[in-house]
């Protein structure tokens, strides 16, 4: 049964099917009294924007001190969290491609220390420290499905590990990952362990959440208790690597957007329409626990180094589904060098260094949309913004309209999803007043059966307050 868990939750990640206020809940039973824990997202989160940052490709040096130097420019640019990658010492034992090879980062030797080619603990917490002074937030990577074959527990508890019929440890069933082991949950005592770990790393390095490789292929309840018992710590932020549900019921803060993802990559492709984007939304805000967060991404470690740079799979629509991304509920995600266009697939298991540039566009571009995002309550994250209201046209089909509005902030978005030119006539009046067109900075009055004309793959963001 166990294996078979993790397959199906293997093929619902690959398929995409996929402040702090911690007050127990008081429920009455008969004759006694319960505690309910109930997680809420931290408050800090509420207009964040996230960062993934893949220590190994950021320097030449590749080391904690080295990026710990460009957390100012991150700060200015507008990042809120950082994302570290995982950080733990990485497996030697069958390592892809060569055992000279630096290997997979999510092939974990040991969860409590630190991978010296990144530097040393004192150096991490200097990290943590640094992002901390400038109003930074930090995450690590935890990969708790698997570990490396030199893992310490494979010596110390060969027990906490999956066996196959013949008793013998095993790959992740269903996988092409043969470079760790799968760890099997049905074991209470790497259960303590596990979380005894995940622990570890709140209380020594003052970091401030997780984001949870493959999560969906662990069962929900052990990510409830984690939660709970990090938060006993301090109030944490909490990302699975996943889109199901039932992790944000008590554990998760934040899921990532695997179905939005690919309904933007079909659309600069030509493979759909604006039907596959409402379909998105009006299924995923069913679907998920109120306030859940959807992590918006056009790229990532992974997307980058096996599917292609955003360029290659989005064209020139790039900055049209960035902007998307940026506007519409969630939290958006930037990924190392993409805040300056980025155009390389960055290799998975050797050193492949991020070509750094100074003053790009995209640089300008990103820091803007950060600003539009920050500056516009309405498009803040979860309970904190307002939902997504559909704005119809005389071509639904190509042209994506939409209103988000709260009490004190109003933003009114058109996006020409198509690589057509159009012209347009917006409909209904909910669209009507006077804003202030983001990119002209320039103000803009729109009236009854507004036209608009639209270039290949154009968007218009229009602001207002009250």
């Amino acid at each position: 049964m166990k294996n078979l868990f993790k397959l199906l939750a293997l093929v619902a990640l690959v398929f995409g099917v996929f402040a702090c206020n911690n007050a127990p809940k008081e429920t009455a039973t008969n004759d006694t009294l319960t505690v309910e824990y109930k997680k809420q997202v931290p408050e800090w989160t509420k207009n964040s924007v996230i960062y993934e940052v893949n220590i190994r490709h950021f320097s030449p040096e590749g080391t904690f001190k080295a990026f710990e130097a460009q957390i100012p420019r991150l700060k200015e640019l507008g990042v809120d969290i950082l994302w570290l990658m995982p950080i733990h010492p990485i497996g030697v034992k069958n390592r892809k491609m060569t055992e000279k090879s630096l290997g997979s980062p999510y092939a974990v030797q040991d969860y409590l220390k630190v991978n010296p080619d990144y530097g040393t603990m004192d150096d991490f917490k200097s990290l943590v420290k640094v992002a901390h002074e400038n109003g930074m937030k930090v995450i690590i990577d935890w990969v708790a499905n698997h570990t490396s074959w030199d893992n310490v527990w494979i010596a110390s508890n060969p027990d906490f590990y999956t066996k196959n019929d013949k008793g013998q440890m095993m790959m992740p069933e269903g996988t092409d990952w043969a470079d760790v082991a799968d760890l099997n949950f049905e074991n209470e005592d790497l259960r303590k362990k596990m979380t005894e770990a995940l622990q570890f790393w709140i209380k020594e390095t003052d970091i401030d959440g997780y984001r949870c490789d493959v999560a969906g292929m662990i069962p929900v309840d052990f990510w409830d208790n984690v939660r709970a018992e990090l938060d006993k710590i301090k109030p944490v932020f909490m990302l699975a690597e996943a889109e199901e549900p039932p992790l944000h019921e008590k554990a998760f803060d934040m899921a990532y957007a695997w179905t939005f993802h690919h309904v933007m990559n079909h659309l600069a492709q030509g493979k759909s329409d604006v039907s596959e984007v409402d379909k998105y939304f009006s299924e995923t805000k069913d679907k998920f626990p109120a306030g859940t967060y959807m992590m918006n991404f056009i790229t990532n470690h992974d997307e980058n180094a096996w599917n292609g740079t955003e360029k290659e799979r989005l064209g020139i629509a790039v900055e049209t589904m960035a902007a998307l991304s940026f506007t519409v509920p969630g939290m958006p995600l930037l990924y190392t060098g993409q805040e300056v266009g980025l155009a390389k697939r960055l290799s998975f298991f050797e050193k492949d260094l991020v070509e750094w540039k100074t003053g790009t566009k995209e640089e300008a571009y990103y820091k803007n949309l950060i600003s539009l995002k920050k500056d516009n309550s309405a498009l803040w994250n979860g309970v904190y913004g307002a939902d997504l209201v559909r704005v119809n046209s005389d071509n639904d089909k190509a042209v994506f309209a939409f209103i988000r509005e709260n009490e004190n902030n109003k933003v009114f978005a058109v996006f020409n999803l198509s690589a057509k030119p159009l012209k347009i006539k917006l409909q209904g009046d909910a669209f009507i007043g006077k804003y202030t067109d983001f990119s002209a900075k320039t103000e803009t009055e729109l009236k009854a059966e507004h036209a608009l004309n639209l270039k290949a793959w154009e968007y218009k963001i229009f602001t207002s307050t009250k």
